[in-house]
């Protein structure tokens, strides 16, 4: 039987009692059905894995006593810099859901010219801590211990402004593929829009920014197909797919 993984927000220390929140109580008790005593592995976003006991409590609140250190997790060779264009609800979460199982870095989401869902106030908190629930769900399910930072999500061209380094700019109208790129060096950000892509003034603005477009063969790909392709591409090309550096 394989072992549950679950997050804890907050440092972890061997020795300790950890408090689980009610969404990781309830899944271990009512789903999984576990009992006092048993292991589960406890990871804080950190890069470590902990072995741990599950101990007592509520089915909202229970406790684990964490043992010893049982992995470490280091960064990737490439880190891989996602921007998104905020797609709806499914296409966006599962657009964040894969880029973090193929091990992206970091994800900054951005409404654009053409994005559909426009959020502000206490709906769009309320959707920023549900892609971090999504994040972190999917670190627990594929073994990663360092969670990828999410950005709070932007105006596109607030976030151009600000951007320094070097890009990927995703579009089917591009020249040339992957092929036409240099080594990246230690990290690349990855640009893809929303429903529709994005608007000729910002693509233009992107690449004046020093973001070189490419295309992923002859096809239109979807919002959330399109950047998971590439990085995959990116990981067999520079990054981790041929394990680990």
């Amino acid at each position: 039987m394989r072992i549950p993984r679950v997050f804890c927000d907050g440092p972890l220390a061997s020795g300790q009692q950890a408090l689980l929140d009610e969404q990781a109580s309830r899944h271990l008790l009512r789903v999984l059905r576990l009992r006092r005593g048993d292991p589960i592995v406890l990871f804080d976003g950190s890069g470590r894995d902990f072995e741990a006991r599950l101990g007592s409590g509520s089915k909202s609140a229970l406790t684990a006593e964490v043992g010893d250190v049982q992995h470490c997790e280091t960064p990737p060779a490439l880190k891989i810099h996602l921007a998104i264009g905020v797609s709806r609800g499914e296409r966006i979460d599962y657009a964040l859901q894969k880029a973090v199982e193929l091990g992206v870095w970091r994800i900054q989401p951005l409404f654009t010219e053409r994005s559909v869902v426009r959020l502000s106030g206490e709906r769009l908190a309320s959707r920023q801590a549900h892609w971090q629930g999504v994040v972190r769900h999917a670190c627990g399910q594929s073994g990663r211990s360092l969670i990828p930072a999410l950005r709070d999500a932007r105006p596109f061209d607030r976030w151009l402004s600000e951007f320094s380094g070097r890009g990927l700019l995703l579009d089917h109208r591009a020249p040339s593929g992957l092929k036409g790129v240099d080594h990246p060096g230690e990290e690349v950000t990855l640009l893809v829009g929303p429903e529709g892509g994005l608007s000729p003034t910002e693509r233009d603005a992107a690449t004046r920014k020093a973001f070189q477009a490419i295309r992923l063969g002859p096809r239109i790909l979807r919002t959330e197909t399109a950047p998971l392709a590439a990085i995959s591409a990116l990981q067999t090309l520079w990054g981790d797919f041929d394990g680990p550096t």
